[in-house]
């Protein structure tokens, strides 16, 4: 049985069932607070009344549920419970849920109303109510507030064995050391694209170095290329399609070459995005089609059909692609915010994947893509990513399950809905390319040129 995390909290009188582990985890979600426990269903009862006695008027809460499944989920909320009968409207709210060692964050949807205040027991958007009819009970019900399946949020075991509702408290801000040291400035960004302009592929034969993306469908592929393409034309450009669809939007090979400004000549890389990774066989990109990129046999615009692998001709299958033409390094695209989530039929293909791709002898770098939609923290300041715990557990998680090394993880924020740059977005973005320049120069360096 794991140790209780008993004295973290200010009150004594009540004891928290959460484990020092997922204290620990649910504080790396909110970042620098202190939690104290308001009210705890088995000491005070499941009555609307006790709760909100204890729990009206107290700022920021985080509810707290466990059930006979020993899933354990809940949700924040950054406003007031009252019994004033309005709809509630917190951007900053959000549902969790304790899926393996790290929780699953589900920020509210935009535009939707993250609670309704009245008498009763706590619910979020009218959509999961807690404890409902003063009952030892979670109950669902249609909305559109919150995105989440009910079986992986709480395994469907609508019986609670305990409800808790925690006061979050912000400390004041404390000096601490990123895990990682970056500068936040303007000049540091010129520094980096001038990097980019003024690099040149340790070999003669290659003008451009050649970057694949690969990842699962709607990681960010794409909009990995928009972002960088935005850098340096100098404003938010969307150039590839890109999106949240089911499926790939992406079903050809694309080979994107970046302009430094728009008259500006070709950058010393070309950015090639692929399908989406599905974890079922027969849709998706398939892992032969991957070898013929890696080998530089795949023209740009080739369209990927998932029940044929991709065929040369005859004189292309007879000579081998030029170095040029080959892929000088891998980047899988990792959505952060469902790292945890990923299938186990879908980290078997990138195992096969990454394999293929290290018996070519070619370097592999994870882009962790959405950070700000991991955690709601950094989605406030990009700035403290290197400050956040909860981010560099899941660089260290997609590490392990990905078997790339941790320095050759790197988080960032692609442009989705800005309409203007950002500095602390661009200096990310980046910092991203030139550790995939850097790994491609390794690559170069060991290559036999004939």
């Amino acid at each position: 049985m794991q140790r209780r995390y008993d004295d973290f909290f200010m009150e004594e009188s009540l004891t928290s069932d959460l484990t020092e582990e997922q204290s620990k985890q649910l504080h790396d979600l909110l970042g620098n607070v202190e939690l104290s426990l308001l009210y705890k269903a088995s000491v005070h009862g499941y009555k609307a009344s006790a709760f909100h006695k204890r729990c009206d008027r107290e700022g920021p809460t985080l509810l707290v549920a466990y059930n006979h499944s020993d899933y354990i989920f809940g949700g924040y909320t950054s406003v007031d419970y009252t019994r004033n009968e309005q709809y509630i409207t917190d951007e900053e709210a959000f549902l969790f849920s304790f899926q393996g060692k790290f929780p699953v964050y589900i920020k509210v949807n935009s535009g939707h109303y993250a609670r309704y205040g009245n008498a009763g027991m706590p619910n979020f958007g009218q959509q999961l109510y807690f404890c409902k009819n003063n009952q030892p009970v979670v109950y669902i019900r249609g909305g559109k507030s919150f995105s989440f399946n009910a079986e992986r949020f709480y395994g469907n075991d609508t019986v609670l064995t305990e409800c808790e509702v925690y006061k979050v408290k912000q400390n004041l801000q404390t000096k601490e050391k990123p895990w990682r040291n970056i500068r936040w400035t303007s000049i540091r960004r010129d520094e980096l694209m001038q990097m980019m302009r003024d690099h040149k592929p340790l070999v003669t034969s290659v003008s451009r170095v050649r970057i694949l993306m690969i990842g699962p469908v709607g990681a960010g592929k794409s909009s990995f290329f928009n972002s960088i393409n935005s850098i340096f034309a100098g404003h938010v450009t969307n150039k590839a399609m890109s999106g949240s669809a089911g499926t790939s939007l992406t079903t050809q090979f694309r080979t994107y070459p970046v302009k430094d400004g728009r008259e500006g000549k070709p950058l010393p890389f070309v950015l090639c995005d692929t399908m989406g990774l599905e974890e079922q066989s027969g849709a998706g990109l398939d892992i032969e089609d991957i070898s013929s990129i890696l080998q530089g046999h795949v023209p740009d615009r080739y369209k990927f059909n998932p029940m044929v692998p991709f065929q040369p001709d005859e004189y292309k299958a007879s000579r081998p692609a030029s170095l040029q033409e080959k892929i000088h390094c891998v980047v899988y695209v990792i959505d952060a915010s469902k790292i945890s989530l990923m299938s186990d039929k879908l980290e078997e293909k990138l195992a096969v994947i990454h394999r293929e791709i290290s018996s070519l002898g070619i370097p592999q770098m994870v882009l962790m893509t959405k950070v700000d939609e991991a955690c709601p923290y950094v989605e406030k300041d990009l700035y403290i990513i290197y400050l956040n715990s909860y981010i560099k557990s899941k660089v260290q998680e997609v590490s392990s399950r990905l078997g790339v090394p941790v320095s050759c993880v790197l988080p960032v924020k692609n442009y989705s809905q800005e309409l203007e740059l950002e500095l602390n977005c661009d200096i990310l973005l980046l910092a991203a390319l030139q550790q995939m320049l850097r790994l491609a120069d390794d690559y170069l360096d060991d290559v036999d040129v004939i």
